[in-house]
Parts: structure tokens; C-alpha cells; sequence
């Protein structure tokens, strides 16, 4: 049986890796990636490995004032003791702002892999919440992610 201690502690990796990204901290981001990793971005990017995390990741952060995450965990799933899916919902703030860009609403997952005593990520993809020709769900959710500030 898989203990709640293991569901808390893939949930704080996920809290940690957003907050990475909302402190433009591209190196704490890369660092919760397992060394081979895979990155799917908002745009559809795909990178692959830490240090390429990292290094596009760290781009994003020279270049731009990165909005800030707001999010929830909607599902932690134990494919395995040792693999776990993590699928969750976030909206994100423009610097300056008080209220998410309901554009930029995402659905993320996130496969971990558990490696000795820690959880890394092996695979995240971030997929852009526009549910095409149903605004009603998009709009269902921008109000769930504005009860989160």
C-alpha cells in the first residue's frame, strides 16, 4: 500500500516546481527533472534533459517577467510503488496583476519516478485549457483558479 506521506511528498514536488518557475529560479526548476527528462511546453516545445531544461527554462527567465502560477492537484495516481502521474490545473497572473489570463489556463501532468528515497519528474507537459467550443468548462475553470488567490 502506498502511503499518504508518498502522495504528500509528489504534491510538494509539484508546489516546489511551480514556485520555482514563479521565483524565475531555472535552476531549482531543472533541478526537481530526472537527468533524462522530457519537457512539453505550453507552445507544444519539447525538451529533453535536465541541463537542456534548464538552459530553456533559464531563457524564458532572461527574456521575459514570467507570469505567476496559481494551481491544483486534481489527481496523484501510483502506476507503480515506484512511478506516479500527477494531474493538475493552473491559470497564471501577469506581473502587476491580481487576476489569471483565462488564455493561459493549463492542464498539466507530470509522470515521477521514484528513485532511491526521492521523486524526480520524468516527463511534464503543460496543455493550453481552451476547450475548444465549450466556453462554459473554460469558464468553469477560470472561476475555480481565481478562488486560489
Amino acid at each position: 500500500m502506498i502511503s499518504s506521506a508518498e502522495t504528500q511528498t509528489i504534491e510538494a514536488l509539484y508546489g516546489q516546481l511551480l514556485e520555482a518557475w514563479n521565483q524565475q529560479d531555472a535552476k531549482s526548476y531543472a533541478a526537481l527533472f530526472s537527468d533524462n527528462a522530457n519537457m512539453i511546453g505550453f507552445d507544444g516545445s519539447q525538451v529533453d534533459g535536465q541541463v537542456s531544461i534548464e538552459a530553456n527554462i533559464g531563457g524564458i527567465f532572461r527574456d521575459h517577467k514570467t507570469a505567476r502560477y496559481v494551481w491544483k492537484v486534481r489527481e496523484i495516481r501510483f502506476l507503480t510503488r515506484e512511478i506516479a502521474l500527477l494531474r493538475g490545473v493552473v491559470g497564471m497572473v501577469p506581473p502587476g496583476k491580481t487576476d489569471i489570463m483565462p488564455e493561459r489556463n493549463a492542464i498539466q501532468s507530470l509522470v515521477l519516478e521514484k528513485l532511491g528515497n526521492h521523486w524526480e519528474i520524468s516527463l511534464f507537459q503543460n496543455t493550453p485549457a481552451r476547450f475548444d467550443g465549450r466556453p462554459e468548462v473554460a469558464e468553469t475553470l477560470t472561476e475555480e483558479l481565481r478562488k486560489l488567490l
